[in-house]
């Protein structure tokens, strides 16, 4: 498989988005949540970043986190697809206020089309955006040209200027997937699904 796995992108508003999680397993939490995603009738799945593992950042210490971008296309309203995204991470075991917690599984909307919104409630782009490695590098792996809604910057010089940088570890996660692949749940499973919603 290539480095990124690309679907037909269809229509809808161009979204990416940002998967994380350091409560095993892993993998599997972040592969049945973009599963998830795939399979929703109202979102389409365009592309999906190599998997990567990074060192936590915040207060204390914890567990390395997997780290991955995919970009769909939707037509629901960022508020909407925001509150798919939090019912998708209880749905997986993510507790209310458990931010800054070791967690199961943690979604952001990072780049919703060309909007940008200061609301406190969804902040776009992301506010954290461009000074987190774990984000940057999965997302230059899928929109490295993409500008910045709100600066010429592109994806590429965010990543190249955090890299420059002396800032936490983030590493390829070598030998490991975020599409799974055969077995139980595995590719068979994905493309029954996917043609169910006419992808």
């Amino acid at each position: 498989m290539n480095a990124t796995h690309r679907l037909d992108p269809s229509r809808g508003e161009r979204v990416f988005l940002g998967l994380g999680g350091n409560i095993p397993s892993r993998l599997g939490h972040l592969q049945r949540a973009l599963f998830a995603l795939a399979t929703h009738p109202e979102i389409r799945l365009a592309a999906v970043s190599r998997l990567y593992e990074s060192q936590y950042v915040g207060p204390g210490e914890q567990a390395p986190y997997l780290n991955a971008c995919v970009e769909v296309r939707t037509f629901l309203a960022p508020r909407v697809l925001l509150s798919v995204l939090k019912s998708t991470e209880q749905r997986h075991g993510r507790r209310p206020g458990s931010h800054l917690q070791p967690r199961p599984l943690d979604l952001d909307i990072l780049l919703y089309g060309e909007l940008t919104s200061d609301d406190p409630r969804l902040t776009l782009p992301h506010p954290s955006l461009r000074e987190r490695a774990f984000v940057l590098e999965p997302l230059a792996d899928i929109a490295a040209g993409l500008h910045f809604p709100d600066s010429q910057e592109t994806v590429a010089a965010a990543c190249a200027r955090i890299r420059a940088g002396d800032g936490p570890w983030v590493r390829v996660a070598s030998g490991r997937e975020l599409l799974p692949r055969g077995g139980n749940g595995g590719e068979a499973d994905w493309r029954a699904a996917l043609a169910l919603h006419g992808r």
